[in-house]
């Protein structure tokens, strides 16, 4: 596992723990799965609620956590960066019934609404070992 995580830029000790323990677990280990459970580690408070966001043994993401009263503004923004990098879309939108409503969870999918905050650097982080191909 350390080769894996070598020239990975970790938040913390706990980020790295976490990642390292959870990437083991997952059905694969390919750059999905090293994106999602990067990036839903980096928020301590989507590592304490883990397994409301994903399910390990069915390997799904649960859309629905997204709703739930734990969550803050800094843990959706990680919650949709990972899903995206994990679906390529925007899987919560299809919660909504209302247009207006499937809009607005959209639109939180959006670069500037993403980014913008501390957590930057390891989003950048999220997205290279999404696409290493193209990030070197």
């Amino acid at each position: 596992m350390e080769e894996l995580c070598a020239g990975i830029k970790f938040m913390n000790k706990e980020h790295k723990d976490f990642f390292c323990r959870n990437l083991l677990k997952c059905r694969e280990l390919d750059i999905y799965h090293m994106a999602l459970i990067y990036c839903l580690g980096i928020d301590r408070t989507v590592r304490e609620h883990f397994e409301n966001v994903y399910d390990l043994k069915a390997g799904e993401i649960r859309t629905e956590a997204l709703q739930e009263g734990w969550q803050t503004s800094g843990s959706v923004r990680v919650i949709r960066l990972a899903f995206n990098l994990y679906t390529n879309g925007t899987a919560s939108v299809d919660d909504y019934e209302d247009e207006e409503e499937k809009l607005d969870e959209c639109r939180s999918y959006a670069v500037e609404e993403i980014f913008c905050c501390g957590y930057a650097p390891y989003f950048w982080q999220a997205v290279r070992l999404r696409y290493p191909e193209f990030c070197g």
